[in-house]
């Protein structure tokens, strides 16, 4: 702002986006907007003039900017209200309690502005935002995509609590928003977590309201037509679902699914954990290795269908029964590189829909289906896969990570597993073996090499990637490491899907066999059919 006083520019503090609100005839104020976009700036610039004006005793353009008839012109929701509208109404600056954003924006200005170094003309007339001022009817999120294209999005979350609560619904915002997902810090981090799915990060909280809808969009009371269901299954168009589906199917009635989205929330809270995937996997069957899999092997398609479950099989015995079952499913597919590209459909319109839970269920479902694109793989597909199959880091990682956990024997272990996101992936013969080691006199023979380093039998996990210069020697050096370099020895101790190999005296396409044979044996146990 001091800058700003001098200076005979422009400052640019980019857009406003204003919605039209309905209004009485008797609203004191005339039109009311809901602010979709800038309420941080607005904020932290009322604070600012405030403050100001309590140090130079001058609120005539405080009031004229910020007030109308005597109210303040800015009305927070619900969160920051009270400490907001505190701040706005003092006649002397004060020393106020509390750790709060809108607290320390202003304690930070009480402390540095200069009243000295400032001239609020000149600021008034050289700060510009683009105003757009939307009409009731008007998309708020396709329009706040269009200008942030580059920026930040406008979570789902946001646009949702605007839409289900306004501002003299406290009780109401207080029950089915503020006590689920703004309790405390620790509650708000937690759905403000951020993950990426696709090529999109998303927050928890818009994962959920995505799940949720999906949950809600198979419900056979609605009977939602088949083009609306695909409208509602797109992740870009999420705040528009809700509203279409209040409108067409609710009778417009948007409190009517606040209990069922609180219930719905509390579920997802207590359950989904992306700290999974940094801890020591448990050998048990289970929401824990459900987690494991969304968000250790990037699989989100499954979250909708696990909160599913979790809402409507109250038995522990038998929700880990499907859960155990959903492993074998994505895994034995993973292994024989399944195409995934359907699992959106498969893990909503058709177990949803078809409200499939138990594996009993499962299994009858997926043998009616006549297309065998869900297909499960049988035995002797599993085994073609660890012989054959070429995966991507990440899920080879992965199969082998799931496999530790299961035939691990955790009492003789003097270190206990660490979580799936810790371990690096290891090409046991390296993508340059004929660097350093032993020549093939065929062409075809190179061809089949190359082919077969690339498999689960020639992949470990291990603590440590190696130094480059390890990765790449020849079989000796690379398990026993060199001078201060350490090896396979070192970084793959212990962990048995791979420790009993380091003992082999050469590691070729043979070797190779070896392993993935046992690694397919004991898969075939763990993901039992």
């Amino acid at each position: 702002m001091e800058n700003i006083s001098q200076s005979n520019k422009p400052y640019f503090l980019g857009s406003v986006i204003l919605k039209q609100q309905p209004t009485t005839t008797g609203n004191k104020v005339g039109d009311q907007r809901t602010l979709i976009d800038g309420q941080q700036r607005l904020t932290t610039l009322s604070i600012f003039f405030k403050v100001l004006a309590l140090k130079t005793k001058d609120d005539y353009e405080f009031n004229r900017m910020f007030k109308l008839r005597d109210l303040i012109a800015i009305q927070h929701n619900h969160n920051d209200i009270d400490t907001y509208e505190k701040i706005m109404n003092l006649i002397e600056l004060e020393n106020l309690k509390g750790c709060d954003n809108i607290t320390n924006a202003y304690h930070y200005f009480k402390e540095n502005i200069k009243p000295e170094k400032l001239n609020i003309n000149n600021i008034l007339s050289k700060i510009l935002f683009v105003g757009i001022d939307l009409s009731e009817n008007e998309d708020e999120q396709q329009i706040f995509d269009t200008i942030n294209s580059l920026g930040v999005t406008l979570t789902t979350a946001e646009l949702l609590k605007n839409y289900f609560f306004n501002r003299n619904e406290i009780s109401t915002y207080e029950v089915y928003w503020k006590n689920i997902f703004e309790k405390n810090e620790e509650t708000k981090q937690y759905w403000d977590r951020e993950i990426t799915t696709g090529r999109i990060k998303r927050a928890f909280i818009d994962l959920f309201f995505f799940s949720y809808l999906q949950i809600k969009i198979q419900d056979k009371a609605l009977n939602i037509k088949t083009e609306d269901k695909i409208e509602f299954s797109k992740v870009e168009n999420l705040f528009e679902s809700y509203k279409k589906i209040i409108q067409t199917y609710l009778g417009n009635d948007k409190n009517g699914i606040l209990n069922e989205i609180k219930e719905y929330a509390l579920i997802f809270q207590e359950n989904f954990d992306f700290s999974t995937i940094e801890n020591e996997l448990t050998a048990q069957s289970g929401i824990e290795r459900i987690n494991a899999i969304i968000f250790g092997l990037d699989t989100s398609t499954l979250i909708p269908y696990t909160l599913y479950i979790l809402k409507n099989v109250p038995n522990d015995t038998d929700r880990n029964e499907l859960f155990d079952f959903i492993e074998t499913y994505i895994l034995r597919r993973m292994v024989v590189h399944a195409n995934t590209k359907n699992y959106n459909q498969f893990f909503t319109d058709r177990l949803i829909n078809n409200e499939i839970l138990s594996k009993k269920q499962f299994l009858e479902h997926l043998e009616k289906q006549a297309d065998k694109v869900n297909f499960l793989p049988s035995d002797e597909e599993l085994k073609q896969g660890f012989n054959s199959s070429c995966l991507v880091n990440k899920q080879a990682a992965g199969i082998l990570y799931f496999i530790e956990s299961k035939i691990r024997n955790r009492s003789l272990q003097s270190t206990q597993l660490l979580g799936i996101s810790k371990y690096s992936l290891e090409h046991l013969m390296p993508k340059k073996w004929e660097n350093n080691w032993d020549k093939l006199s065929t062409h075809e023979d190179k061809i089949n090499r190359n082919r077969k380093l690339l498999t689960l039998g020639n992949l470990a996990i291990i603590t440590q990637a190696l130094n480059s210069t390890i990765r790449d020697a020849n079989w000796r050096i690379k398990r026993a490491g060199k001078a201060d370099k350490k090896g396979l020895n070192t970084y793959a101790a212990g962990l048995e899907t791979i420790n009993q190999y380091l003992s082999e005296d050469e590691w070729n396409e043979q070797t190779i066999e070896y392993r993935a044979s046992f690694l397919y044996e004991n898969a075939k146990e763990i993901w039992k059919i």
